[in-house]
């Protein structure tokens, strides 16, 4: 069994509305090990049994850290699992990852595309991080799923890049492309309505059940080589209920990497 290696990373400097996702990974660790709930998948996978590494969580002054953070916990042969943090924080995870998997697909979990080219004079904003992956040739595929605010730039820059969008309008996650090249899951937590996950930033009614998230990650049929759970903020948070979405998200995509 290959060894999962686990980073949080601590940075929301780039959140354009609130700040508060970089307390998340901490808190996401709690519900994961509370008494609340039990360490096993919905497919009685234990995760405590899991070769997990957890490297702890990394305070970022400068946002280029993350890349160095990133290509340092991926030395060994295992894969990685990020807990963060706003999304900014997957362009350079995923230029770290770039080195070790020139030929990569990405599943995006959104209810944003995250594609502007710059977002209030801000290129690295993290409502650009796929523009500057897409741009640069990071990504071979980029799928995403649960988007369901899109702007006439966003739709732009998704025909540039020949991007797969599955808007929840018309969502059916029947027509999601197998993946064929090793995989990475990027999961925004706000890809959920907020009825599921209060504790976002960003509140965009209309969004994913957690059952259709839960049996999107179960269905795949992929070799999943990394991933990050992004923008839980915990001040807008209510009674926990999003830590322990995270949590079990994140046990659920834990099982299916050891696949």
């Amino acid at each position: 069994m290959s060894t999962i290696t686990l980073q949080g990373i601590l940075y929301d400097q780039k959140s354009s509305f609130q700040q508060g996702p970089a307390k998340a990974p901490p808190l996401i660790r709690e519900a994961l090990y509370s008494d609340s709930a039990n360490m096993f998948t919905e497919d009685l996978k234990d995760v405590s049994n899991m070769h997990i590494d957890d490297r702890g969580d990394f305070v970022v002054g400068d946002y280029f850290e993350i890349e160095s953070i990133t290509t340092a916990n991926l030395k060994d042969e295992g894969k990685l699992l990020t807990l963060g943090g706003d999304h900014s924080i997957t362009f350079p995870i995923i230029k770290a990852h770039h080195e070790k998997y020139p030929i990569l697909d990405i599943l995006h979990i959104d209810a944003h595309g995250d594609l502007y080219d710059e977002f209030e004079g801000d290129k690295y904003s993290h409502a650009c991080p796929f523009a500057r992956i897409m741009e640069n040739g990071f990504a071979k595929n980029l799928i995403q799923v649960g988007i369901r605010t899109l702007t006439t730039h966003q739709r732009e820059q998704a025909e540039k890049f020949n991007v797969e969008v599955h808007q929840m309008k018309q969502l059916d996650l029947s027509k999601i492309r197998a993946f064929e090249n090793p995989l990475y899951i990027s999961l925004d937590m706000d890809a959920f309505d907020p009825a599921f996950a209060p504790g976002v930033s960003h509140y965009e009614p209309g969004g994913l059940s957690s059952r259709q998230v839960i049996d999107l990650i179960q269905n795949l049929d992929a070799n999943i080589v990394g991933a990050d759970i992004v923008e839980y903020n915990p001040d807008k948070d209510v009674h926990n209920m999003t830590a322990y979405l995270a949590a079990k998200m994140m046990k659920e995509i834990l099982a299916k990497m050891v696949n």
